[in-house]
């Protein structure tokens, strides 16, 4: 999948302009769209900003590396825009939430498309200054914000196929991660201070609520596998106002949200350093719902681009019950559009090209699962006990426990739950719900 932007970038008059590519808004697809035109009350912060998701997006983490890909998805809310990116060994999701305290003027209208930010774009946003007055006019001619006199041309934007996938993981994995601390400023600053750069590897510790980072467990603490991924974020140190961590003591997703005047930032990393967002497989449960695709086209067209999506509005428009409200979600989360934002605990939609025919594709666990109902290698042997017989072999048992499935295949064993249900326990799931 991509979408290819139609003119190349240019800096005229001291304005340097980013060329967009078409966008997807409430009224459809948009050739020329135009998303907001006024001034940033806070132009370091919005420059620097947009600079951290580049150099996150440009990063391979593991093993550490350059890549050439800078390409943040933008949506606008009508009330805020976003900037979200995967670093390039998708171990990291980032994203920049421009609030409505971002801007001294103009209106924001409502969309998602995506835009570059090169070699060029990066020196331009790098010279910007404190006491500069910086306008931004996003739209058809592309973002552009004042800045030297110099020329940039940019190439056609292609967006990964993997970012969908990993769009639908992280909110999967974003949801219900507890909160675990909050950060004043200071604490927030020195807690940035005291990461590694971007090019270590090999550190691993605990977040503190007192800002700091042990190489111990620590009551309260939060374990991050691969600090080195949090290192982008020492470019926005003198604007940090505060910071809150999401995650647990042991090994898992962490969120690490900072804020920033008038806006923020959100970095999402994986267990560990080498595993991408893509392979996650957390929605599989969710998307197992024997009628969740009908369901995201319901709750599809209830969308408009809501920056906080009000779940009981939409459990009273669509008539669904909330289990199936989640399903269907989790379908929409899958394709790319919705997305879960910690801060405000709440599902956000952005909207992206649509194919339901890739949620089989990019699932493949699922639809093994799916054969083995059909083909009636399900059986129950017990209260919450199921037998999985799969080819030839003995078969396989799953059970159910503590809210959660198991079973005794060697990808459980070797995965556990964290990369999501295997097959076995997805078709037990599914079983189960056909007779319930």
């Amino acid at each position: 999948m991509s979408r290819a932007f139609h003119d190349a970038s240019a800096l005229v008059d001291d304005n340097l302009a980013l060329a967009l590519a078409p966008a997807l808004t409430p009224d459809g697809l948009a050739e020329s769209p135009i998303f907001f035109s006024g001034f940033a009350a806070q132009p370091l912060v919005l420059a620097r900003g947009l600079l951290t998701l580049a150099d996150i997006t440009s990063t391979r983490y593991f093993q550490f590396s350059p890549s050439a890909q800078r390409d943040p998805v933008l949506t606008a809310h009508g009330d805020r825009l976003r900037a979200e990116v995967f670093s390039a060994c998708n171990s990291v999701y980032a994203r920049l939430d421009l609030l409505p305290d971002a801007f001294d003027s103009g209106e924001l209208a409502h969309g998602t498309t995506n835009v570059d930010i090169n070699l060029a774009t990066r020196a331009a946003l790098g010279r910007v200054a404190r006491d500069q007055l910086l306008h931004l006019d996003i739209g058809a001619s592309g973002l552009t914000v004042s800045t030297l006199d110099e020329t940039a041309t940019e190439r056609p934007v292609e967006m990964p196929a993997r970012w969908v996938r990993a769009f639908g993981n992280v909110a999967e994995l974003h949801h219900g991660l507890p909160h675990a601390f909050t950060l004043s400023g200071p604490l927030a600053k020195a807690f940035l201070a005291a990461l590694p750069g971007v090019t270590s590897t090999g550190r691993d510790g605990w977040l503190t609520a007192k800002g700091q980072l042990s190489p111990r467990r620590a009551a309260g603490g939060v374990k991050v596998r691969g600090l080195h991924r949090l290192g982008a974020l020492k470019r926005l140190l003198p604007h940090v106002t505060g910071a809150s961590v999401h995650g647990t003591q042991e090994q898992g997703s962490v969120v690490v949200t900072v804020d920033l005047p008038g806006a923020r930032i959100t970095l999402g990393l994986t267990d560990e350093a080498w595993r991408g967002h893509s392979g996650e497989g957390s929605l599989l449960t969710g998307l197992a719902g024997p009628q969740a695709l009908e369901d995201a086209d319901l709750l599809a067209a209830l969308l408009a681009f809501e920056p906080v999506i009000d779940l009981g509005r939409l459990e009273r428009d669509s008539g669904l019950t909330t289990q199936r409200v989640r399903g269907g979600l989790a379908v929409l989360a899958a394709s790319g559009r919705v997305g879960w934002d910690t801060a405000d605990d709440a599902w956000f939609h952005r909207e992206l090209p649509h194919d339901p025919s890739h949620v089989d594709k990019d699932n493949p666990r699922l639809v093994k699962a799916r054969a083995l109902v059909e083909s009636g290698s399900v059986q129950q042997d017990g209260d919450g006990v199921w037998r999985v017989t799969s080819g030839d072999g003995p078969g396989y048992t799953v059970r159910r426990g503590d809210g959660a499935l198991t079973c005794t295949c060697t990808w459980y064993l070797r995965h556990g739950t964290g990369r999501g249900p295997c097959a076995h326990a997805l078709a037990a799931d599914l079983a189960s719900r056909e007779r319930a």
